[in-house]
């Protein structure tokens, strides 16, 4: 049995990438220091394949114990949020995730050269390629294009810049992973997020998917959105990324290449309030919106170049928006319910 560490196991992405390893027969040892939610329960807790460290990833030697024994290191910790988390915690993005990567890739480099460590797969994201002008953004564009303008996309680039560095000198072999748009269940408010009123509705996460269900359950009408709600996104299901991940993580020709991991579908966010208001309310009653002076980094068009992906790993990401509507705003109900959201 393969052994595989997991930091950020008890994020959002990182608890479906979690169920994946364990579905496809790995032993997983997760590690995160719950700064974002809180401790939480996951479904998977009691599974014995399932170790989970409560430890901060910036500590070089608790990361550098850890893999001691682990054939490979899915590097998910860092410090994220939606658009409004950007803003808020511009500086602290920046410096915590440069000592969390720092400390991944010193422990990850201890470890290939004195241990059985194989490869490390880096989460990075779909901001990279937050200054194009052109799309789609396909792997290596991130390099020909102006760097980010926010902190949180300028440090995910140097993720990447990290990945490579450790190859070019080290030779810890890598690969890089960008989720574009997750949507699923399971995330909650951030425990220091900061209180940010859309029309008479607190924002959930400041993530399009559950803050547009929370305002439509909670009987929000007209319906606010950020900005024109000409902006779009690929909405991507976080079950069908935790499977590109692990397939990124085993495929031998992904050996130090990079993929974007998302849907082919693209989706506005006028048409994806359409599709919410649609499944709450029912067929025949009108959609009224209302627009709110947007961020200053919602990137107006993401899109990615999916076909790499597809040739090389066999990845497709096959979830509907319906589908994952189905799923989320029953959750987003009962979190309602539950006073969590």
């Amino acid at each position: 049995m393969q052994k595989v560490l997991i930091s950020g196991s008890a994020g959002f992405i990182g608890g479906y990438v979690v169920e994946e390893l364990l579905a496809k027969g790995y032993a997983v040892v997760g590690v995160d220091n719950f700064s974002k939610y809180g401790k939480v329960a996951k479904s998977y807790d009691t599974n014995p394949d399932y170790q989970l460290v409560e430890g901060d990833c910036r500590d070089v030697e608790l990361m550098s114990r850890l893999l001691e024994d682990c054939d490979h290191f899915i590097a998910g910790a860092a410090m994220i949020g939606g658009i409004s988390y950007f803003h808020t915690y511009a500086y602290d993005l920046l410096a915590t995730n440069e000592r969390i990567i720092a400390a991944s890739c010193d422990a990850a480099i201890k470890a290939h050269k004195e241990g059985r460590l194989s490869k490390v797969t880096y989460l990075s994201s779909s901001m990279v390629f937050e200054s194009t002008s052109e799309w789609p953004s396909y792997e290596g564009q991130e390099r020909e294009v102006p760097p980010p303008l926010s902190s949180y996309g300028f440090q995910k680039l140097a993720v990447e810049y990290f990945a490579r560095a450790a190859w070019d000198q080290y030779k810890l072999p890598y690969t890089i992973v960008r989720p574009f748009n997750c949507v699923g269940i399971g995330e909650s408010r951030a425990l220091g997020d900061e209180e940010i009123l859309s029309g008479n509705v607190r924002l959930a996460m400041s993530h399009v998917v559950p803050d547009l269900a929370q305002k439509v359950l909670k009987g929000q009408d007209p319906l606010h959105i950020l900005g024109s709600g000409d902006q779009i996104r690929h909405y991507t299901y976080g079950g069908d990324l935790a499977r590109g991940v692990v397939m990124a993580m085993e495929h031998p020709d992904a050996r130090n290449e990079d993929f974007n991991l998302s849907t082919a579908e693209s989706t506005t966010v006028l048409d994806l309030a359409s599709a919410i208001w649609a499944k709450v309310k029912g067929d025949g009653v009108p959609l009224n919106v209302v627009s709110d002076e947007p961020f200053e980094y919602d990137v107006q068009r993401r899109v990615p170049d999916t076909e790499k992906a597809k040739k090389v790993l066999g990845f497709e990401a096959t979830t509907t928006l319906d589908q994952m509507l189905g799923e989320v705003i029953p959750w987003i109900a009962q979190a309602i319910e539950n006073g969590t959201i």
